[in-house]
């Protein structure tokens, strides 16, 4: 049986070369999403053996999105793809229960490798992933917990992606009021005055792209 794969990123283009890549090499890639929101729901309809998340995608972020996949199908596997190997999104990625960390600029061969292992039961990190927590260790940087749940994280993700209060509220189905006591909770909680101060909160916590 070919190991079942579910790719989610929001570039159709770069679905459209991991899924030929991975039915070369064997797999079958069972689904596709383009946010993490519909990662999800997918995973939970067809339980795949692997979701393979982009860490910086629209609606709700990989690293979300991965600890809900956990939770809809417990044994789908989660590897986390990134731009950046930064120590928090590391972290947030082994916290959210992902099995895997790569960086989108590794050979092809890397994300075979990574599928491979982390099929077996095994854990799979990029070198600069390896590097980035030994270096969190060695230098005990402070990341501390997100204080945020995750439907506020999700309120900020959709702030910093430019939508309105009202827009929130839609994307959520919640009311307007509940969606404005949720962004004053927020602004409470993170010490934040500004719309801008949660766009670069966002981009820290790996929610959004730079």
């Amino acid at each position: 049986m070919p190991i079942r794969v579910l790719l989610a990123d929001d570039h159709q283009m770069v679905r459209q070369a991991l899924k030929a890549l991975l039915e070369r090499e064997g797999f079958q890639v069972s689904g596709e999403a383009d946010d993490g929101a519909q990662a999800i729901k997918l995973a939970a309809e067809l339980r795949p053996d692997v979701a393979v998340l982009d860490v910086a995608m629209p609606v709700l972020s990989g690293l979300d999105a991965a600890q809900e996949i956990k939770r809809v199908s417990p044994k789908t596997k989660v590897i986390l793809l990134t731009m950046h190997a930064e120590d928090h999104h590391v972290l947030r990625s082994l916290r959210a229960g992902a099995k895997g960390f790569l960086l989108k600029t590794h050979a092809a061969e890397d994300l075979v490798r990574a599928l491979r292992e982390v099929s077996r039961g095994g854990i799979y990190l990029s070198p600069e992933a390896s590097r980035a927590l030994m270096d969190e260790y060695q230098t005990k940087v402070d990341l501390s917990p997100d204080p945020l749940s995750p439907r506020e994280r999700r309120v900020v993700q959709l702030i910093a992606e430019g939508q309105s209060t009202k827009q929130v509220a839609a994307s959520l189905k919640i009311s307007v009021k509940t969606a404005e006591t949720h962004r004053a909770r927020i602004m409470t909680k993170l010490n934040i005055h500004q719309t801008a101060g949660l766009v670069r909160y966002a981009i820290r916590r790996g929610l959004i792209a730079p």
